[in-house]
Order: C-alpha cells, then structure tokens, then sequence
C-alpha cells in the first residue's frame, strides 16, 4: 500500500475524502509504524506500515482512498530503559491518543504489559509477547451529523442547577423505557427520561465520564467494573458501553450526538466529566496501552530521584504532564472537540488541582489556566474545577480562576455537619448558605463561583446519609476498607432499613432539610441524580465498581419516596420563582449609604445574632432574613429586581426550639409557606395562617426542620394555604 508524507497537523487519524492523514506525536521515538487490521477479531495487521516522515517531534503519513472504518494501531520502537523514564516497546500495539472512536476495546491478557508478570525484575523486566490480538485499536470515522438548528441553551450561572447523573444508571431500570435503550446514550434522551428532567426543574445535566476509560484488570478477574469511569484511555471517543448493542464505531459517535441534540432540544445543557489529571495506565507496573509505549518520558510526570516511578498527585498510579506543551495540546484539542464537534455545553474536571501543577507545586497561574483563558471556544464554555488532588499543597477551594466555578466541599461538610447535629456549627452554616463569600468574593467572583451539593457520586446518596452512619462497602470485595470514613451522616437511630415509623419520620425530614438548605443556598445547586427518588446503595459510599442494581436508579415509587419527590419539585419551582435565591452578587449584611439590609441573622430568642452566638457550641438553630426590596440587583436592561421578603428558620438540632419570630418589616405580617417537617407541615399551615403571624409570637420549630415564611404587607391580600401538590393534581 503506498503511503504518501502527509502533514503533521490535525494531530490523529483525518479522513479528507480521498484518504486519510494520520499524525501522532512522539519526542523520543526512533521510528513510529502504521497498523492496519481488517477485523476486530484479527490476531495480527493485515498490513504495517512506517510512516515516512517526522516534523520535529510529530510523525505522519498519508494513504490515499483509505475510508471511514478502518481499524488501526501504532507499534512505537525507541529504547526500553525505565530508569530513564523510556518504556518503548514495538511489541505493544498502541491507540492513537487522538482516537475519536474505539474500533475494538481491550481484553485483558499477559501481553498487554511492558514487563513480564511475575519477574522478579519487576518493570525493570521486558515483555516481548505481541498484543495484536488484545489491544485496544482506534477507528477512523466521518464526523458529520445532521445538528440542524441545534445551538447551546446558555443557562446563565445564577440561574444554573445542575443534575449529576450517570448514562446508564438513570435509565438501566425504567420501566418506560424501550428495552433495547436502557442503558445507553438514547436511553437517557429517551421521552421518559427527558420528561423527568423537565418536570424536576433542572436546567444543566452533568455526566459522569463518557470518554472511554479501562475496566481495570483486578476488578473484571473479579467479576466488577470501573463503572464510575474515572479511568480514562481515550480522550475524544465516547464510551461505546453507552451505545445501542452492535453499534459500529461511527454510529457510537452518532448516538452521543443524538443524546446532546434532544437534550438541548428540551433546553437542557450538557457537561460531561473529564479526567486529564491521569490515565488508565497506572503506575510503572500498569499495563502499556497507549502513552505509556508511545512516549513514556513526555506524556507523564516522571520522579526526578528515579525516573523510573512516576509522580502520582492522583492516587491512581500516574499524573499527566501539562507542562509539556504537546500534552496541553492534547488536553485542550480533546476539549474542543468536545465542544465543537459533540456540542456539550462544558466540563467538570476531575482532580484539577493536578491540571495546574507546574513541575510540583500548585500554581494557578500555570500555562493551563491560560491556554483555556485565551481560547475563544473554551473560555465561553462552562468550567467547574474539583479545585483539589491528593499531593501537597492540593486542596485548592477558592482559588480558581475568576471565570471558573468550583465543587464547594466546604459547603457540604458544613450543611452535613449542621444537620448532623453538630456543636458549634451555625457560623460556618451561615457562611456556606449566604454564597461562601470569604472563598470568592477577594479575588472579584460571585456567588454562583460556588457549586453547592451534599451529595456526589463519590459517597452517600441523600437516602444513605440519614440512614446510615458507617460504609457498608462489602460488596466492592476490599475488605469494606475502601471509600471515606468521614461521611458526616446519621442514622437517625437504627443502622441501615427499619420499620420504626419514629426512625422513618426523621429520615424524611432530614432528607427534606437537606434539600431545601441546598435549593435555598446562594450559588449553583448541584443535585445528585438519584436523590429526588430516594436511591440507596444500601450504604455502598463508593460504588466506582457497582455495575448493578446498587448503582442503577430505582424508579419503583411508593407514598414516601413519591411525596419527598414532589417536595423536590416543590422547591426548584420556587428556586426559580425567586431572583432572592439566585443572586449575582454576595450578600452585604449591612446598610450601608441609606440601601436596605439585604439579609439579617435571627436568634431562636428572637434578636439579631451577636458575635458571641456564632461560636456557642449548643446553638443548632437560626433564622435569615431576606429582604426582597434589598436585592441590589438589576435586570440585563439595568432595571431593578425585587423580590418578597423571606424569612428562613433552620432547627439543625436533636430537639424542638421555641423560635420568635422578628417583628416584620414595614408592619407586615409573617406567612408560613412550607416546611420540611412532612407531618407538622399541614397542621402548621392551617393554624397559622388563617389569622398569618405577627412578630415577637413564639413558634415551636421541630427538630431536623426548615421552615420558610413570607411577608405580607398591609396592602396584601391573604391567601390560600398553598401546599405541596398531590400525584393527583400532578
């Protein structure tokens, strides 16, 4: 087969038409060969080929009339010498780092690896068995699609709630959905699945990783899988796990295009997780699949002791080096890809932290954070760093970038600890509910800098949280010593399901706090997929491996799970009603030059907080009070908004406080809206608001309990009691 010299960019495999360009980069290689394989089940290439030129570091070749479809590898041959962080070996057969589809994933077998398993040489030992029949091979494909008038919803920040969920787990077990889609990428576009989304009220939806990632060896021996998917191998092909049974890599490709497009069809946005801090290869005993054979000493970050090992701020084995600039390349080409070619709205990055180490150190002024600022396409896209990794210097909340929006782990450790019951926490619960200005206020943010959540897919699900106080992770086959011990939940009494109707009624209250506490926060509420249905993983914290019912969402609805729902509902509509939960700019607590004190802080005694509150170890409970004519906020023509005036009374204790209410502004009177407490709710709302409440009247609030009240002026007619609908109504 004749081969041309071809260009050394787009870096991957191009298909122009008339043949297909391909181009790979390697620093260190001595020479870089082409396979070509007919079939998935070929044990060797129907043809090898040496690419014919290299311009500078970058290898490439042209093959005329070669098509969309055809399966292809690398052999790399260079020196094997891990002590000096080269780990070349052309009896490895290679995936292109470029790939956007996977013509044939892995299957796991000895020859996968550099070194011999079992030597006592370790790494240090060479490996020459072939892994032609076993490795992973890419698949050129055209990328064209039919998107029509498909354009991003662009949710603006303060208006954002994000819905994390996993592509096969929302849909695995619906009963509405097709059989045949369950599962997959059309799955979660499926109508039933869409018009959930919609009827919750969540605008943006945040899949966990969809690149395709490596099912590690020591879990498929075991019969589990790397569900979760941090794990990646190729970081511009969709996952085909995801897609329809016996889809051909392009179609892969074509089914993911579809989800986005019905998505946004339905006006919601789509961010994906994305795992550039390392690769499925692991540390120096890990398999060679792609990086690791094609340029070891460039792709990673290697020890400078011995460049043996590698540097691992991941806890996975291995650290990609962005301070290579082939690798930011790398890095920022797949994102675009992403945004441009696949349509997605934006990213959550996984360990980002490690995106800005330099040589060691964290530095957010490092050449990432300026590549993405620069980019015209990536700086509009939305950004959210888990703004930590686990070397030195790692955790890294509140110092992001102003154009970034960052996983807020103190705001869930505070709200969980609140309504855990804890001493001393109402400070720290204020700070985190009012935006987490002394985070992000310093460096120019807003509030919505802050992705506020309880609940991620890494730990409990809402239902766990007050049912459990200890991981119950048996199932993973670790021994239940993987996963956190610092979960911050409760049991409520009894340790994982009961009957106890007492146990049963403070779960569904806590659950309720929670959520409420999370929807009334400022900043961008993130929902964990699942909560709003009162999923369990019967206290399984870290279910990455849990390719099964522990993970997949039951949709199995009985009278508690169906009502915590509608309350779910219940407060994204009036999230969404009230510009006073969705603020642009942080809370002052002041009234400064004659402005209307935005918000105050309320002691159950019915006084404003002192200093010397804030740090009183037994005081669970508080109120906050909203003014809707101090929201300091202006339309996108500068127009005023104004909202009504809230006051918001949180009982995180053990036991029911007598709670006074503050006298109302402007001589007003105090409508109670809703509670969380699902059995004093309706009780509360007759007896109150009949005759609506005055200031200095003592209110018993329920322990585990929120409770919301509006001001009615003079002028205000008052109104019905409005409760939560029924499925009924609904």
């Amino acid at each position: 087969m004749k081969i041309w010299p071809g260009n050394p960019y787009p870096l991957g495999a191009e298909w122009d038409g008339l043949g297909v360009n391909f181009s790979i980069y390697s620093e260190h290689a001595e020479a870089v060969e082409l396979l070509l394989f007919d079939h998935v089940d070929d044990h060797g290439p129907s043809q090898s080929i040496f690419l014919p030129e290299h311009t500078g570091p970058v290898w490439h070749g042209y093959i005329p009339q070669l098509r969309p479809g055809q399966l292809y590898g690398y052999r790399v041959h260079g020196r094997y010498a891990p002590h000096e962080g080269h780990r070349f070996n052309a009896n490895k057969v290679l995936l292109d780092p470029y790939a956007k589809a996977l013509g044939r994933t892995l299957r796991w077998h000895d020859s996968l690896f550099g070194h011999r398993i079992g030597d006592p040489a370790a790494d240090l030992s060479r490996n020459d068995e072939d892994s032609a029949p076993y490795a992973p091979l890419a698949a050129v494909i055209e990328t064209g699609f039919p998107w029509g008038d498909d354009h991003h919803p662009d949710v603006p920040w303060e208006k954002t709630l994000i819905y994390e969920t996993h592509v096969k787990g929302i849909s695995m077990q619906h009963p509405d959905v097709p059989e045949e889609l369950r599962g997959t990428y059309l799955g979660l576009a499926s109508d039933p699945i869409v018009d959930h989304l919609i009827s919750l009220g969540v605008t943006t939806i945040q899949l966990m990783p969809v690149q395709r990632c490596t099912h590690d060896r020591h879990l498929v021996d075991k019969g589990l899988s790397n569900y979760w998917g941090y794990n990646t191998l190729a970081y511009f092909a969709p996952d085909p796990d995801y897609a329809c049974r016996g889809s051909l890599p392009e179609s892969v490709v074509r089914e993911f295009k579809m989800m986005v497009r019905t998505l946004h069809a339905a006006g919601l946005e789509v961010i994906i997780d994305v795992v550039y801090n390392h690769t499925s290869e692991g540390n120096q005993m890990g398999p060679t699949l792609s990086f690791r054979g094609i340029d070891n000493a460039s792709y990673y970050k290697l020890s400078p002791q011995d460049r043996r090992y590698y540097m691992d701020y991941t806890g996975t084995g291995n650290t990609l080096d962005p301070s290579n600039p082939y690798v930011l390349q790398l890095i920022t080409d797949s994102l675009r890809y992403w945004v441009e070619e696949m349509h997605v709205d934006g990213f959550r990055f996984d360990l980002a932290a490690a995106l800005a180490r330099e040589l060691y150190d964290v530095d957010m002024l490092s050449a990432f954070f300026k590549v993405i600022q620069q980019d015209p396409v990536l700086s509009q896209a939305k950004l959210i760093a888990e703004p930590w990794d686990v070397g030195p210097g790692g955790y890294q909340v509140g110092n992001f970038p102003w154009h970034w929006a960052e996983w807020n782990g103190r705001y869930r450790d505070a709200v969980r600890s609140f309504w855990r019951g804890d001493r001393g926490q109402v400070g720290e619960f204020a700070t985190r509910v009012s935006g987490s200005s002394d985070l992000y206020a310093r460096s120019g943010r807003r509030p919505y800098a802050s992705i506020n959540f309880v609940t991620a897919h890494d730990g409990f699900s809402i239902e766990d949280m007050v049912s459990y106080e200890h991981k119950h992770n048996e199932a993973n086959l670790e021994g239940n010593r993987d996963g956190h011990d610092h979960n911050l939940s409760t049991n409520c009494g009894v340790e994982g399901p009961t009957d106890d109707p007492d146990v049963l009624a403070r779960r569904e209250s806590l659950k309720r706090s929670l959520m409420a506490t999370l929807l009334l926060s400022q900043g961008v509420p993130m929902i964990l997929g699942g909560d709003e249905l009162s999923r369990t993983q019967g206290g399984n914290n870290n279910a990455y491996c849990q390719d099964s019912p522990v993970s997949w969402y039951d949709w199995r609805m009985d009278e508690r799970k169906r009502s915590f729902m509608n309350f779910v509902r219940l407060l994204v509509a009036f999230r969404r009603q009230h510009p006073s939960f969705r603020r642009r700019h942080f809370l002052r607590g002041s009234a400064k030059d004659g402005a209307i004190k935005d918000v105050s802080w309320w002691h159950p005694d019915g006084r404003e907080m002192k200093d010397g509150d804030w740090h009183h170890g037994e005081l669970h409970a508080l109120g906050m009070l909203l003014a809707g004519e101090g929201l300091h906020e202006v339309d996108w023509r500068c127009r005023p908004i104004t909202d009504d005036t809230f006051l918001i009374l949180f009982n995180g204790g053990p036991r029911s406080v007598r709670f006074t209410l503050p006298e109302p502004p402007m001589h007003g009177r105090w409508y109670w809206e809703w509670a969380s407490d699902p059995e004093g709710g309706h009780r509360r709302a007759r007896s109150v608001n009949a005759r609506t409440m005055s200031g200095k009247r003592r209110l018993r609030v329920p322990a585990s309990t929120v409770e919301l009240f509006r001001l009615l002026r003079r002028q205000d007619p008052v109104e019905v009691v409005r409760l939560p609908p029924s499925d009924e109504e609904r």
